[in-house]
């Protein structure tokens, strides 16, 4: 009679020690943010990138669980095939908070050529504006997908910064503000559960903010876009929040970037020899 009194009494202690242990489980379930997109969203342009970049300072300050599946070079084009893999699609479904940053590349890998040319020497940025109809067409069916398999999550668009000065600057600027125009306006007529987060704004000192690659953001230029995240979701009641922590100071890369430096030429021979060039039939 004792030794059945003494297994029942040890299933029942089993059961309390399981059930307490599933409680606690759940108790620290933390939310989920997932990162999609480019090459910023991916971090390069730091050394060890996933312990550095803005979106691990963002889920280590707010206490997120933290997923990234952004890869350098994509377009929007890409970030919608991308979403179609099986671990993406599950990382969509369970994410709290999605963030990205996404469309640097349809102005890098269109006629990028063709722009810095009609830039420069015509002041004509049409190429440009041929980009954002396509662009904003991906990003609506980007949300749309995200929010058809996760209506709750709260995804947060990133503007597109200006990493260049000089001629070349001055192109990529009028490029960023023409697709940044577009980005707001999808915002505000889509204000349910999707955020901007203005990070042209705060990536403007060219000496600090971006790496020696000369496209990408720094430490200090990925630590302010962290900040910018933050106060956004601390503002709609997203994270609570607002000072980044840093767990892992960030190292820059070393070296040039040959596709920066070689834009940053051409441009200047563009506007070398822009008043023969204007001349050209186009």
């Amino acid at each position: 009679m004792k030794k059945k009194c003494c297994c029942v009494v040890s299933v029942l202690l089993a059961v309390v020690f399981l059930f307490g242990s599933f409680s606690a489980a759940a108790a620290e379930e933390k939310p989920l943010y997932v990162v999609l997109g480019d090459s910023i969203a991916f971090g390069s342009g730091l050394l060890y990138p996933q312990q550095a970049i803005h979106g691990r300072i963002v889920a280590d300050t707010d206490g997120f669980d933290y997923e990234n599946y952004a890869i350098p070079g994509h377009t929007t084009g890409d970030l919608l095939r991308r979403m179609q893999n099986q671990k993406v699609h599950a990382a969509i479904e369970a994410a709290d908070v999605i963030s990205i940053s996404i469309g640097g590349n349809n102005f890098l890998r269109g006629d990028l050529l063709g722009i810095l040319y009609n830039g420069v020497v015509k002041s004509n940025y049409a190429p440009v504006e041929q980009i954002v109809a396509p662009f904003v067409a991906d990003l609506d069916t980007i949300v749309t997908e995200i929010h058809t398999l996760n209506p709750d999550a709260a995804i947060v668009l990133q503007t597109i910064y200006n990493p260049q000065s000089g001629y070349a600057g001055e192109v990529y600027g009028h490029g960023a503000a023409i697709l940044n125009d577009a980005i707001k306006a999808y915002v505000q007529a889509h204000p349910d559960n999707v955020y901007l987060v203005d990070v042209a704004a705060r990536l403007t000192d060219h000496k600090a903010d971006f790496a020696r690659d000369g496209i990408h953001p720094s430490a200090v230029g990925n630590e302010k876009i962290a900040k910018a995240v933050l106060e956004t979701l601390f503002e709609n009641g997203l994270g609570a929040k607002t000072e980044p922590v840093i767990a892992v100071k960030g190292q820059d890369v070393f070296g040039t970037d040959w596709l920066a430096f070689s834009v940053t030429f051409y441009c200047w021979v563009l506007h070398l020899f822009a008043p023969l060039l204007s001349k050209l039939p186009v």
